[in-house]
């Protein structure tokens, strides 16, 4: 069973979205909030697997909620929902750290997405997933290999320090006592945050950063 909780600030769709989960038989809505301020303390309260959080909002919108969710220790991969194709708010979301994001306009997109980020994966909606790849891809490096380290959470460094000694999924899992599901998270977020390719030019980013140091 996956938990998930919904971060909306409109009642209706947080409802409809609730409704359409709770008919899949593997996912559980374990909360609900209505502003990106409640989803800290969501997530604190009530541990989900997986929080999916409108990038719209009021008062805390989803980039700056999303920045704070992965922020925690046992941050959950946060999918984000958005209304339009080409919503400039997504690559930003992105760097934040979010797992992936889903159209609202393609509700059935949003349980297989859950599930492929509960895995520690990323979730793109197909139609425009080219496009969000290009822009973050075009994206300049903002700085040195140690500007662009210090960008990350502390935890992420921690896992990106301990990526460069060689260590597994299941070895970080259990070094830093989550799951390997949370480790798959950590390390999408460092790929996405650094532009890095893959976990080869993660480790090299550790040793030139100043992360890790050659002993």
């Amino acid at each position: 069973m996956i938990r998930v909780a919904i971060v909306e600030d409109d009642a209706l769709i947080r409802a409809g979205v609730a409704a359409v989960l709770g008919a899949e038989a593997d996912l559980s809505v374990v909360g609900q909030g209505a502003d990106g301020d409640e989803a800290v303390a969501l997530v604190e309260a009530c541990r989900p697997d997986v929080l999916v959080m409108d990038i719209r909002m009021p008062r805390l919108d989803g980039i700056e909620a999303t920045r704070a969710v992965c922020a925690t220790d046992a941050a959950p991969p946060v999918l984000l929902l958005t209304t339009f194709d080409g919503d400039p708010d997504v690559v930003a979301a992105l760097r934040a750290g979010a797992a992936g994001y889903v159209l609202k306009r393609h509700p059935d997109d949003l349980a297989p997405a859950i599930r492929r980020v509960a895995e520690g994966e990323v979730w793109l909606d197909p139609a425009v997933a080219g496009q969000v790849l290009a822009a973050l891809a075009s994206l300049p490096v903002s700085g040195s290999p140690g500007v662009v380290v210090a960008g990350l959470t502390a935890r992420e460094r921690e896992v990106l320090a301990l990526l460069a000694e060689g260590l597994s999924n299941t070895e970080l899992a259990e070094r830093l006592f989550v799951g390997v599901g949370t480790i798959k998270t950590h390390i999408s977020r460092i790929l996405f945050k650094t532009g890095c390719r893959d976990r080869a030019q993660a480790t090299a980013l550790a040793f030139t950063s100043g992360l890790v140091v050659v002993r």
